[in-house]
Order: C-alpha cells, then sequence, then structure tokens
C-alpha cells in the first residue's frame, strides 16, 4: 500500500479543504523538514488530522476506524505490549477466529504487521485511524497497567508483612537477617515492578521516601514529581535491601549516604536502563533515589533538544575550534549533561582523543575515555583533570567546575591547545563570567579562552491537540516588559515559523488540554536556552570587571536571544505554552 504523493495531492485539492497556495507551501516545507505533506498540514492548522486521515484510508482502499469510546478486552489489546503499540502506533482492536484488526496511523509500516503476524500467526486487516483513537486506546493499557500493578503489590506487600511481623520487629538489623529479606520473594517482584512501571512510564527518576506510617514511592515524569503508590511501611526494609544488593552496597551501613549502580533489561521493549542509586538517611530511614538512564536509547541532536538558527550556528562554529572553553551551565536538572554529551557525539571521530573527567559517568559512550571521580580516595575533578592532560588528549570533558582549582586547570588546559567543555551551576549565561572570576579565575585568561556560553532550561512539551488561543493586547504588553518582541519575531520569520507580515496579535498560542494519556496536557521536555558567544567587545568587558547585567546587554547587542525570549520563540511554534515558559525560564523578579 503506498499512497502517491501526486494523486494524494489532486485528490486534497479536489475536495476543497485546502487552497492550492497552502498546499504548494506546505509542500516545500516538508521537503525541507524531511516529512510528510500531511504532517506539515496539520502542524499548519489548514486541515483535521481526523479529515486527512480518512482521505488517505479512501485513496489506499483501507477501512478508516475511530476508537473514541470503543471499549477494547483487554486481552485483545495485550496482543502487541503496550511498548511497541505506542512505539509504532498500532492497536489491536478486534480479534476473529482466523485474523486481527488493527488500527495504525501508518498502514505501511511493515515491520509492526510483521512483529503482530510472527506473535500471533494471523491474518492482519490493518485500518487507519487517527491520534487521538491511539491515545484513548493506549489509555486502556494504563488503566489495567496500574490496577495490575496496585493489585499485585498490595498481595506482595500483605506477604512481606505477615514474614517480617512474625520476627517480631517492622526492621530487620543483621546483614545475614538483610540479606535472606533482599532475597524474598514477595520483595524482588515489588521491585521488579516499580521499575518496570516506571520505564514504561517514561519517568527520569524513582524516589522512594520512608515516612512514619507508610512508604511513599514518587515518579518524575517530565521533570515533575508524581505520586505513584505508598506502601506500608513495614515493607521498606526489605525493599532498601534489595535495592542494595542490586547496586552492590553495603547492606548493614544506615547511617552515611551510599552511591551505586545496576543495570536492568525489558525483554518486551529490547532496551537496556542503567539506573543510578543514591541512599540518603532520613530520619524514618533511608531514601532512595533512583536515576533511570536508557543505554540503547537513540542520541540526541541539537535540533531534536531544542535548539534552532543563529545558536545552533553558534554551537557548530564553537565545535570547530581546537582550544577554548565551551561552558552549558544552569541549575540542576536542567538538561546540562545531556547537552554537553550530545556535543561530545557530534566532536567524537576517529582523528582526535577525547578523555572524560565526571561524577558520575551517566552514559558510556564509544571512543571516549571516561574516569569516575572518587572523592574518597583523592581523585578529585582537579587531581583527575590534572593527570589528563599527560594523556595527550584533544579534547577534554570535565563533568563540573566546582572550585577555583578545576576552574584554573581548565583555563590552563585551554591555554595549552585543548578543547575544554564542561558545565558550570549558574542562572545566565552572562552569569557564567563573574561566577569564575569569584572561583579565582584571572579575567585576562577568562578573555581568551572562554568561546562559548551556553545558559538552558527544560520547559514541557504541549501534547499535540492543545487549546489555540490569540494574545490580548494585555498579554502582549506583559510579555514586552519582559522580553524583545521584535527581535523574536524577526527570528520567528528569519526562520520560516511564520509569514512576513505576521504580528504577535495575529500568531496563535496554545495551553495544555489534559488528557489521561498526556499528564497535564505535556509530554516530554524540550531546551530553551541563551548562547552568548564571546566576542571582542565582551572580552573587553571581562577584563574591564564588568558585571553581569552589562556582559548580557552586549550579548543582547550581538545577536543573542535571552532564555526567556527563545521560550516565547518556542511558545510561538506551538512547542510549549506561554504558561511553562513563565513557570521555568522567567529569571527576572
Amino acid at each position: 500500500m503506498h499512497l502517491a504523493v501526486e494523486r494524494f495531492k489532486e485528490f486534497l485539492l479536489d475536495s476543497g479543504l485546502v487552497s492550492r497556495v497552502d498546499v504548494e507551501t506546505a509542500e516545500k516545507e516538508a521537503l525541507v523538514k524531511k516529512v510528510s505533506l500531511g504532517q506539515v498540514l496539520i502542524s499548519m492548522g489548514k486541515i483535521a488530522e481526523g479529515d486527512l486521515r480518512r482521505m488517505e484510508a479512501y485513496l489506499l482502499g483501507i477501512p478508516f476506524i475511530d476508537l473514541h469510546g470503543m471499549r477494547i478486552d483487554f486481552d485483545t489489546l495485550s496482543i502487541i505490549p503496550e511498548p511497541i503499540a505506542r512505539k509504532h502506533n498500532i492497536i489491536v482492536y478486534h480479534k476473529k477466529a482466523d485474523a486481527l484488526e488493527v488500527a495504525m496511523l501508518d498502514p505501511q509500516d511493515l515491520e509492526a504487521i510483521e512483529f503482530v503476524h510472527k506473535k500471533i500467526g494471523k491474518r492482519i486487516l490493518p485500518r487507519l485511524t487517527d491520534s487521538e483513537s491511539i491515545k484513548n486506546a493506549l489509555l486502556q493499557y494504563q488503566k489495567s497497567l496500574k490496577a495490575e500493578v496496585g493489585s499485585m503489590i498490595e498481595k506482595e506487600a500483605k506477604s512481606v508483612v505477615s514474614t517480617v511481623d512474625g520476627t517480631g520487629a517492622t526492621e530487620a538489623v543483621g546483614e545475614d537477617d538483610l540479606k535472606k529479606l533482599a532475597e524474598d520473594l514477595p520483595i524482588v517482584r515489588i521491585v521488579e515492578t516499580l521499575l518496570n512501571h516506571a520505564i514504561v512510564q517514561n519517568a527520569s527518576d524513582i524516589h522512594i521516601e520512608p515516612g512514619e506510617k507508610d512508604l511513599l514511592v514518587r515518579y518524575r515524569i517530565d521533570g515533575i514529581l508524581h505520586d505513584a503508590m505508598v506502601l506500608p511501611r513495614s515493607v521498606s526494609p526489605g525493599i532498601i535491601a534489595r535495592i542494595k544488593v542490586l547496586s552492590n552496597l553495603r547492606l548493614d551501613e544506615k547511617r552515611l549516604p551510599q552511591d551505586g549502580r545496576f543495570k536492568v533489561e525489558m525483554a518486551d521493549l529490547g532496551q537496556k536502563v542503567s539506573i543510578r542509586v543514591s541512599l540518603l538517611p532520613t530520619f524514618y530511614g533511608e531514601k532512595v533515589v533512583m536515576r533511570l538512564l536508557a543505554e540503547n536509547s537513540k542520541g540526541f541532536t541539537l535540533e531534536t533538544l531544542g535548539f534552532h538558527g543563529e545558536a545552533l550556528e553558534r554551537i557548530h562554529s564553537a565545535l570547530k575550534a581546537t582550544t577554548g572553553i565551551l561552558l552549558s551551565t544552569g541549575p540542576t536538572g536542567s538538561g546540562k549533561t545531556t547537552t554537553l554529551y550530545t556535543l561530545l557525539d557530534i566532536i567524537n571521530t576517529p582523528q582526535v582523543n577525547i578523555s572524560t573527567i565526571e561524577d558520575p559517568v551517566e552514559y558510556q559512550m564509544p571512543r571516549v575515555n571516561q574516569t569516575q571521580v572518587q572523592p574518597e580516595i583523592g581523585l578529585t575533578f582537579a587531581a583527575g583533570l590534572r593527570s589528563l592532560l599527560r594523556q595527550d588528549p584533544n579534547i577534554i570533558m570535565v563533568g563540573e567546575v566546582r572550585d577555583g582549582e578545576t576552574a584554573g586547570l581548565a583555563i590552563n588546559a585551554a591555554l595549552t591547545g585543548h578543547l575544554v567543555l564542561s558545565t558550570l551551576h549558574t542562572n545566565s549565561a552572562a552569569g557564567s563570567v563573574p561566577r569564575l572570576i569569584d572561583m579565582g579565575a584571572e579575567p585576562c585568561l577568562l578573555s581568551s579562552t572562554v568561546n562559548l556560553v551556553i545558559s538552558q532550561r527544560l520547559v514541557r512539551k504541549l501534547c499535540s491537540g492543545g487549546e489555540k488561543y490569540f494574545l490580548s493586547p494585555a498579554e502582549i504588553e506583559n510579555l514586552k516588559k519582559h522580553a524583545n518582541l521584535d527581535r523574536v519575531l524577526a527570528v520567528l520569520v528569519a526562520e520560516k515559523k511564520v509569514k512576513e507580515g505576521d504580528t504577535f496579535q495575529t500568531i496563535p498560542f496554545f495551553r495544555p488540554v489534559a488528557s489521561p494519556t498526556c499528564s497535564e496536557g505535556f509530554s516530554g521536555r524540550v531546551v530553551v536556552s541563551e548562547v552568548m558567544r564571546v566576542t571582542s567587545a565582551i572580552k573587553e568587558l571581562i577584563l574591564s570587571g564588568a558585571s553581569s547585567d552589562k556582559i548580557e546587554e552586549q550579548s543582547r547587542a550581538d545577536g543573542m536571544l535571552t532564555m526567556f525570549e527563545d521560550g516565547i520563540y518556542q511558545a510561538a511554534i506551538g512547542v510549549t505554552s506561554l504558561e511553562e515558559v513563565f513557570r521555568v525560564a522567567m529569571t527576572e523578579q
């Protein structure tokens, strides 16, 4: 089944739903973005997805199915595991004696069809549907999964309660007792289920927090913590012990923090996940935070992270340098490390030797020599960096500049012919210079080594189907207090995101629309950033000891969009909402 583009265009024009001008404009954009004509028309708001899908179904000669309100039997639905259904947008909704009817967004996805055929051995009858139908069907997986997880954990927890209560105590004290508890089958099942559920939910972190009477489990999804479940307090010793065993940590140590890691593999997802573990003693026991890192997920690109236009060009230009410092800055959880790894991936070629010193090593990269900081034996950032310089690297990545010694060594490395990448905790790109000077860095050395500073935050991305609206004059005036809207509009026009002549009165914005399959109307995150190139004018300001405000003023004069302005750009192209930009990127008080 192949939908000929020319035939589709003719049918589209004959239908009268879209004008010839809009089709020609969308066709040019589709060639540039390398996506289908239909996708562009939907993103432009020129045609509803349902109308487009029905048209495609007619041209392909297959039925269109609307799954809204359809209750699918779970035995039928679960023929395809949820991760596969979500990845390929394919739902089994009806089971016949000799065939399966499957709803798809892309009936030409032969890989998905072949998967179902091999698993079941029945004839596959593809049907075309739309995104909302797929989302509503995926919701049924979630309801079933939560019911399954809740009932299973409740059952297993009761088993653990009786075991623990039978000993006359709610917490095991000896190492042997803890080891036995960690190997107890109900505890093993509870921990496995918590991990599997978090991975399916695309959680980035799992928080296990002991309270006076219960154990709270929370997942961080798209940067926001959500309560996942509450477990009986009595299962806490077993769960903590099980995680310690998996992470190869000391079972009998409850007074000091511990860090470790382990890996899990989900066969149905074909996915390996590296889990970084941190334990911290609290008043009611040990709190556990587990960071989930997918090992075999596809690498990011700067474009998919959210960089664009002039900022993207500045980054690529800085990566071509063979000496100097490139900094990625922002608070904890702003995606600095992901950006840094993406930059390393771009410049990771056979012609260069790359060495890193990190705390911790979050992703393993081929052809990169990665060293883990171990302060307890004297292997600090500074000590590791000092040793790295004797390893003849071309490129050095320092996980974080934390003190004056590390800053000084990084500067010296840049002066002696190395390209140095690192992170720094500052609220803005311009603020990185005073921060380094406070650490003891010499202004004259900073001005001659720092090439580029990226400052960033992460905003949540809107799910498709947000509520469309237009800014009122009062809202536009409010935005003008914090951003140069003329510059933002000029960037939107230059990057062909809006038409020449559009204004902020005519550009549509979107509010999140919550749905059961899309938490609070958002799914996934994207970077909003400011990328400051250290020009000759900024070098002079650094040498004169200028404030961060003066440096930012000059950066804006040099063409830099501030983080808030970049957030407005992302909202104007429908990626996020203005409310989310205000929540995350507004640094002015």
